[in-house]
């Protein structure tokens, strides 16, 4: 078997880096070599763990507390946690990482421009208009990670040498073999 523990791979980057298109490549990959996989994507898991949190910086936090417990649960129990979320704050992914014995923080970096024109959600373009307030990366800010264990540049890979990039890291890092 190519993977006998359990990890969170936690993507962090700017809506619309490519966090979760590159989950959603590496999932089956990881499952062929006998892992145990399960996604916990920004969008679908805030509408049920915390629907009533808005987006100001407490909610976020948070937010992002409790994906870190969920997180760890499952890693715990030999599942790999591909964790892809915004997470714009040190502070958020630096608890994580105390409270995640096998924490693999994934930048997912692009630059603003490319993020816009991806805009795969129109989250930017809804900022622009006003339907959205506290947007990362222009009404709110982003921190970018300080030593993450992986840098992702979006701007210059596709989606599959992305992802191809991070399953090399992951080798290199001993979480699969």
């Amino acid at each position: 078997m190519g993977v006998d523990r359990g990890f969170v791979l936690w993507f962090t980057g700017l809506p619309g880096a490519g966090k979760t298109t590159i989950a959603k490549i590496l999932e089956p990959r990881l499952k062929e070599l006998g892992a145990r996989v399960q996604i916990l994507d920004g969008d679908e898991i805030r509408g049920w763990l915390s629907p009533q949190e808005g987006y100001s910086r407490e909610d976020r936090e948070r937010h992002l507390r409790r994906v870190a417990h969920i997180a760890e649960l499952l890693s715990r129990n030999d599942v790999v946690v591909i964790c892809s979320l915004v997470s714009p704050y040190r502070s958020s992914r630096d608890y994580a990482r105390s409270v995640i014995p096998n924490f693999v923080e994934a930048y997912v970096k692009c630059t603003l421009e490319t993020a816009v024109g991806r805009d795969p959600k129109g989250l930017y373009k809804k900022a622009r208009e006003g339907q959205i307030k506290n947007m990362t990366g222009t009404q709110d800010p982003y921190e970018d990670p300080l030593k993450p264990e992986m840098v992702v540049e979006t701007d210059n890979q596709t989606k599959e040498e992305s992802a191809e990039f991070v399953m090399g890291q992951l080798r290199r890092l001993g979480y699969i073999k």
